[in-house]
This record gives structure tokens, sequence and C-alpha cells, in this order.
């Protein structure tokens, strides 16, 4: 069972889908930070000074602390029951641009890739009976004409 389960963790595509899979999370954080750290900032500015992070609804006031609650951490820190809208927003714009980039990489990869190149001529069609011979032929096998 052992050496099973080597031959199968040193399989070429299960280590490639493991790095893909790290470098995806990785990737995963980078936009999260892009996200959260750049883009929502300016567009919360542009919505009245507004964090798309502290968009909630309260379901429940907490025992804690009762409601009004001016940002998601005080709410939780009360212990109420939110509904993260906001936080759902953020995840959506951060999807969008993963998925942007992905798409971008696949195209870039995709017109790197190596054309591959016509396979060369080795054969022509009989100007007498339309069939197909060798280039070096000087008469048809079909037809017997002389080319």
């Amino acid at each position: 069972m052992f050496n099973e389960f080597k031959k199968f963790a040193m399989r070429g595509n299960v280590v490639d889908m493991a790095v893909g899979i790290v470098i995806g999370a990785a990737f995963g954080a980078i936009v999260k930070s892009l996200v959260d750290d750049v883009l929502m900032p300016p567009i919360g500015l542009l919505l009245g000074g507004v964090d798309f992070s502290d968009f909630f609804v309260v379901l429940k006031e907490g025992a804690k602390a009762a409601a009004p609650y001016h940002t998601l951490a005080e709410a939780k820190a009360a212990g109420a029951v939110t509904i993260n809208f906001g936080l759902f927003v953020n995840a959506i714009i951060s999807f969008t641009i993963v998925a942007f980039a992905l798409f971008m990489i696949v195209k870039a990869m995709n017109k790197l890739r190596a054309e591959e190149a016509p396979a060369p001529v080795t054969t022509k069609k009989c100007p007498h009976c339309c069939s197909e011979i060798a280039l070096e032929a000087t008469r048809c096998p079909h037809c017997t004409s002389q080319l």
C-alpha cells in the first residue's frame, strides 16, 4: 500500500496540481490585499468615506452590548448576529480580479505556446485522374499517365 501511495504521489500531474494549489493560495492572498487595501478604500471614499467591510445588517443584537454598532468589529465583539454583505461585495470583486487574471495568464500561455509547423507536403494530385500520388512520381500509378 505504501508503494502504491508513493507511485501515486510522485506522478507528475499530482505534483503539478500541488504546486498550482500553493501558488493559487498565495495569489489569492495578494488579490485579497489588492481589493481590501488598494481598491476598496478609494471606492469607499467616492461613496462618502464608507468602508465596504463595515456594511452589515444586524439580525439579532449581541448579549454583551446593545445596538447600534458602528463597525462590524463592534458587532462581533458584542456577539451580534449579522449579515455581512460588505464582505460579500469584497469577495465578489476579489473573485472577478482572480478570474480576469487567470484568463489573461491562460491567454498569454496559449500565445506563447509554439504553434505546430504544418506537416511537409509528401503527395500531389495527378492532373489527369486527381488521385493522390507521391511527389517524386513521374507516372501516375492509377491511370498510368506521364507526369
